[in-house]
């Protein structure tokens, strides 16, 4: 099921369902502000969204890093994460998603030496761990992205994080294209892809879609974000993968920068799906 995000001016759930639905999105992602605290207005936008037949497929829970040296701020990193998996669990989302963190001092995802660590992986274990147990999600999963500036930055990566993890509310958010980090993965992209389905299948609860070219110049190799369709990504396969699941997995587009972007892409990948 594809889906994106939409360009309404409401707050209104029934109305942002609708939008989805108009758009051509059988799924999106939950954009608004709610606290989980807030029953009847949960209530109103999982109802509405039900009622249009669309999926949320993650509750954002992005803006601050779980690994670093203030504790404080860890704690209140992990505080938010929480609040975002339980309000994810009572909207009948799919996940949580964030990213592990950094230990870098100039952002919360920005590359630093100490995010490949042993260090950072056993603290990112914990982490997980200490948020599933918390929330006890009946429903959602809580997810970490891929993500070339930290230690799951493959499917081999993931892997060895969910056997360590050991908790069936821990889920896979694949993001496939940030494991793009070289000329190697990104001319070798299509096996990345496989193995991403070959050892994660079972645990994927939802994509995102976007594409990667590489420039050739300068020497030093430097990557772009593109438009599913005009980069190194065979949608042909990563659709056939999706098909291949015993269940149906949002493929959420994200990163391109108006409406008429996003439904380029749209129709491509349906394009791609109706012939397949």
């Amino acid at each position: 099921m594809l889906g994106g995000p939409v360009f309404i001016d409401s707050r209104d759930p029934v109305e942002i369902a609708r939008a989805h639905r108009v758009s051509g999105y059988r799924a999106g992602y939950y954009a608004g502000d709610l606290s989980v605290r807030d029953t009847q207005g949960v209530r109103a936008f999982r109802e509405a969204f039900e009622r249009e037949g669309v999926v949320i497929a993650e509750v954002p829970a992005f803006g601050f890093s779980l690994l670093g040296d203030d504790p404080d701020a860890v704690r209140r990193a992990i505080a938010h994460v929480v609040s975002k998996l339980a309000l994810a669990d009572e909207l009948g989302a799919l996940c949580a998603v964030n990213i592990v963190g950094s230990y870098a001092s100039d952002g919360w995802y920005a590359p630093h030496g100490r995010n490949f660590s042993k260090e950072a992986f056993e603290a990112s274990v914990e982490v997980a761990r200490r948020i599933v147990d918390e929330v006890k999600p009946r429903r959602a999963k809580m997810s970490y992205e891929m993500m070339s500036f930290n230690f799951l930055d493959s499917p081999r990566a993931y892997l060895d994080f969910l056997k360590a993890v050991d908790r069936s509310s821990v889920g896979v958010h694949m993001d496939p294209v940030n494991c793009i980090c070289s000329p190697r993965s990104y001319f070798g992209f299509a096996q990345i892809l496989d193995d991403c389905f070959r050892l994660l299948g079972s645990r994927i609860v939802s994509c995102h879609a976007k594409d990667m070219t590489m420039r050739a110049e300068p020497v030093t190799p430097q990557f772009e974000e593109v438009r599913p369709g005009k980069g190194i990504v065979d949608y042909r396969q990563f659709l056939s993968h999706l098909r291949s699941l015993p269940r149906d997995v949002p493929l959420i587009l994200e990163h391109l920068p108006n409406e008429s972007e996003y439904f380029a892409a749209r129709d491509f990948i349906n394009g791609i799906a109706k012939e397949l």
